[in-house]
């Protein structure tokens, strides 16, 4: 675990990739970091960012700059959160705790995973601040029991993610070492030699606290162990579900519902048409599709066609300078998760607070630099795309 001094030498949020990369072993390193097939849509969630350049204006006075972000009455300290993370527990010690806690106290939201391996319950009684996010089961039965356990539990926000029809080909994942499920091997057994740090504070003290991990949030019971045989099972019948179920979930869940995951601006429409209160532009962080576009690319569009929603967004995001031309395109709110898991990993709580401190100092400096007050009133007057030719560029203009 990084001591406090440790941290402070982390600059940026890539810092902490490169520190966990030491940290962890490189089975579940990989499997954070990893992504799908050729990790094209991976890539291109960062170099988008790199086609947009900012136009700041000058005397403008920002001695005084307003970073606070106001979703349905709730007024957090930055217009960023936590991103949902799968087995974030794996990685840190408690981590879906470490996260929230972590959220909690520098007032910004954080979303619990449903392929999490803590309680939804006991997150949940962190605060307010945490928002769920649900993998749909197979059945109305289950759906109904999952979506009423949820809100058993005191969620006010329910995010559904809707953009794993069947499992993703995670051979990068393999390669490195970690399948589904998670099989003992020699090979994991040296690896974890080889990382003391996480292998005592993380997998030992999580076996000597609860035995092996469970997935604890797939259904309105517990799920399976972590190496069960029927892990994939369990993740892999949704291919049936269609925008029905969604109404379902409007009809049974009293507040605010999310939609995660949405890429095309049809799917958009139709997830408000069902009663969705927000959407997340999501291509789950490349670790789905490969190959599809970058949330960035599709946003102006989504924003124009859902005028009534917040629309947030989530992958490739890790510098403020990315989370203002993210809301210069009209994101209400965008969410961060691999830096954020990968703080949680080397530090904990100090960790996390770390990360979320720089990338909020990072959001307040860039909106002032801007020539703006007010992190809210960043827009596209202050936005280039580089390259006139550019597909990007052409598809702005037209918006």
């Amino acid at each position: 675990m990084y001591s406090q001094k440790r941290l402070e030498r982390l600059l940026c949020l890539d810092d902490f990739e490169v520190a966990a990369q030491r940290f962890l072993p490189k089975a579940i390193f990989g499997y954070v970091s990893g992504a799908t097939e050729t990790n094209s849509s991976f890539r291109d969630n960062r170099e988008v960012f790199a086609e947009l350049g900012f136009i700041p204006r000058v005397l403008c006075d920002v001695s005084k700059v307003n970073t606070d972000v106001t979703l349905w009455g709730d007024t957090y300290a930055s217009p960023f959160g936590i991103a949902p993370m799968g087995i974030s527990a794996m990685s840190a010690y408690r981590g879906d705790c470490v996260l929230a806690q972590s959220a909690l106290s520098r007032n910004l939201p954080m979303i619990m995973s449903g392929s999490s391996l803590t309680p939804l319950e006991e997150v949940a009684k962190i605060g307010k601040n945490v928002w769920f996010q649900a993998y749909l089961p197979g059945s109305e039965e289950q759906i109904v029991a999952l979506i009423r356990r949820v809100a058993a539990a005191g969620y006010e926000k329910l995010v559904v993610t809707v953009d794993t029809p069947v499992a993703a080909n995670r051979e990068n994942n393999v390669r490195a070492g970690f399948s589904t499920p998670l099989r003992p091997t020699l090979k994991l057994l040296l690896d974890g030699v080889r990382h003391p740090g996480w292998t005592t504070g993380t997998f030992l003290r999580t076996l000597y606290r609860s035995g092996i991990p469970h997935f604890e949030n797939s259904y309105a019971t517990r799920g399976v162990p972590i190496i069960s045989r029927n892990v994939l099972r369990d993740f892999s019948d949704r291919g049936h579900l269609n925008w029905a179920h969604l109404k379902l979930i409007r009809s049974l869940w009293p507040g605010k519902l999310i939609v995660k995951g949405i890429i095309a601006t049809e799917d958009a429409k139709l997830a408000v048409g069902c009663g969705a209160d927000a959407i997340i532009v999501s291509n789950h962080g490349g670790r789905q599709l490969d190959g599809t576009v970058s949330p960035l690319r599709v946003l102006p569009e989504i924003v124009a066609a859902c005028p009534s929603v917040p629309i947030m967004m989530d992958s490739g995001i890790r510098r403020g300078t990315d989370v203002l031309k993210a809301m210069a395109l009209g994101a209400k709110f965008v969410f961060v998760g691999r830096p954020f898991g990968y703080a949680a990993a080397i530090g904990g709580e100090k960790g996390v607070h770390h990360a979320m401190d720089l990338l909020s100092a990072e959001v307040r400096r860039n909106t002032a630099m801007l020539g703006v007050t007010d992190v809210t009133a960043v827009g596209r007057r202050s936005l280039r795309a580089l390259s006139t030719s550019s597909v990007f560029a052409r598809h702005l203009d037209a918006i």
